[in-house]
């Protein structure tokens, strides 16, 4: 797990001696969103050339610049570049212990990454497409990330796989975690991989991350744990419900599994722990899980959109809302570490608008 801050960020007396130069940067980068005036143009083009156009009084304007020709994927190839180059300039100028909150941020990408990675060699695809759909912010080096999927499909493989490559990674100690708690519950870790789906692999690595992050967040006290806290949490009940929810109709909603491996891959924080959790774990259909979320109001809001299925809106799009108005509120705090994740997921959601 990430070791514990080797120093506090500072109050309104001392922040500014280390973190002001990074702080005014993410501030200022913020006047770079897209304005609500930008969304309506966007709206009424009908051609892609049209939406060149209106982003040339952007800061895309200068990506764009050098394309022939704008199609969505290297719009967003392009989107997401400029938000890398962004993010690595921060981090170039971040000390202790803005710095370990920074790489924290990467470590979703490079779970998320090695995933893909994992899920594609199992289906015989190209590395090179695999690499190629990876994101920038959770790469490793080229000789890593190519032979991650070069393990031979058996149980001694895929031990090898962990104990030679992902050993070395950050996100090493997750794998590591999750490898030691599934042999706790009758599996061995020399083949657990290989019996166990990639996408509750990945739940239980994003579980290990919120929790490593929240607990990183409180020992940096102040403001950051306030609100990145807040942030954190929200994160890991979203976790929670999204798992329940697209666990209907697999193996994990038989009822043996929904306390032995549901309730596994819930994060042991957020609003929801340990009370929601309990309950989750008992739910076997939509019906049960809306029973559940109506005794907390934030997320009984949430649910009766889905439930209302009007088509106009799902529960993904609800907790997008809800998660643009909660980063936008971060930057209204001052002497705190959470304006750095908030800027990272605001611009996560103006690239998916703008793809859209």
């Amino acid at each position: 797990m990430t070791p514990p801050p080797s120093s506090e960020p500072g109050g309104l007396a001392t922040f500014n001696i280390h973190h002001a130069f990074p702080e005014a940067l993410v501030r200022g980068m913020r006047s770079s969103f897209l304005k609500d005036s930008d969304y309506h143009h966007l709206s009424q083009c009908e051609t892609l050339d049209d939406v060149r156009l209106n982003l040339s009084e952007t800061d895309y304007a200068e990506p764009l610049a050098d394309m022939p020709t704008l199609m969505p994927s290297s719009l967003q190839k392009v989107a997401v570049d400029k938000l890398v180059v962004e993010f690595q300039y921060l981090r170039s100028q971040a000390v202790e212990p803005l710095a370990t909150f920074l790489d924290l941020i990467t470590y979703e990408y490079m779970i998320e990454n090695v995933m893909l990675l994992l899920k594609g060699s199992l289906s015989g695809r190209d590395i090179n497409d695999l690499m190629a759909q990876c994101h920038p912010l959770g790469m490793f080096k080229d000789s890593v990330m190519r032979s991650i999927p070069t393990f031979e499909s058996t149980p001694r493989g895929y031990a090898d796989l962990y104990q030679t490559v992902l050993v070395d990674t950050p996100v090493g100690p997750y794998f590591a975690q999750f490898l030691q708690e599934s042999s706790m519950n009758g599996g061995s870790s020399r083949n657990v991989l290989e019996e166990v789906e990639i996408e509750i692999i990945k739940s239980s690595l994003i579980k290990f991350w919120i929790e490593d992050f929240t607990a990183y967040v409180h020992k940096l006290g102040g403001e950051t744990a306030a609100l990145m806290g807040e942030l954190l949490a929200v994160r890991a009940d979203t976790n929670a419900i999204n798992i329940t929810l697209n666990s209907f109709g697999t193996p994990l909603n038989e009822p043996a599994m929904r306390v032995s491996d549901r309730k596994r891959l819930y994060p042991a924080v957020g609003f929801l722990y340990p009370a929601g959790t309990s309950m989750l774990a008992d739910v076997a259909d939509e019906d049960e899980l809306g029973r559940v979320l109506d005794l907390f109001p934030q997320y009984g809001a949430i649910w009766n959109i889905h439930a209302a299925g009007t088509g106009e809106k799902g529960i993904d799009d609800a907790f997008y809302e809800r998660d643009v108005q909660m980063n936008e509120l971060a930057f209204e705090g001052q002497m705190q570490f959470a304006v750095f994740y908030a800027y990272v997921k605001l611009k996560e959601q103006e690239i998916r608008n703008l793809v859209w």
